[in-house]
């Protein structure tokens, strides 16, 4: 996030634009890629988000990527993000409250 100079704010839009239902793939497994603007560069130079979710009210940014660094993630990868996927989804709200204290999660979008 702060290599690509991705704000919460833009963050928070991409949840927003997810739960109106523009999802660039679902990739399984709860799983979703989303596309987010990088300062200056719009959503086709931008980058890509791989996003744990159930569409519900818990939205996860797990992995993040440049188009020109990676093209997709590989089968073995996406096995792995849907592993951590089911890990962070099944997580109670005291456990989640455990990790945003902990700094093992950082919430944003709270308040939305």
């Amino acid at each position: 996030m702060r290599k690509n100079d991705l704000t919460d704010e833009t963050l928070c839009l991409a949840v927003s634009e997810m739960v109106s239902g523009l999802v660039d793939a679902d990739l399984g497994g709860d799983v979703l890629k989303k596309r987010v603007a990088l300062p200056g560069r719009g959503k086709r130079g931008g980058t890509r988000t791989l996003v744990a979710t159930r569409k519900a009210s818990r939205w996860f940014f797990v992995f993040g990527f440049e188009k020109n660094e990676k093209a997709n993630v590989t089968s073995t990868e996406l096995e792995a993000l849907q592993w951590l996927a089911k890990q962070l989804l099944d997580l109670s709200g005291a456990q989640l409250e455990v990790a945003a204290q902990d700094g093992s999660l950082q919430e944003i979008c709270h308040e939305h």
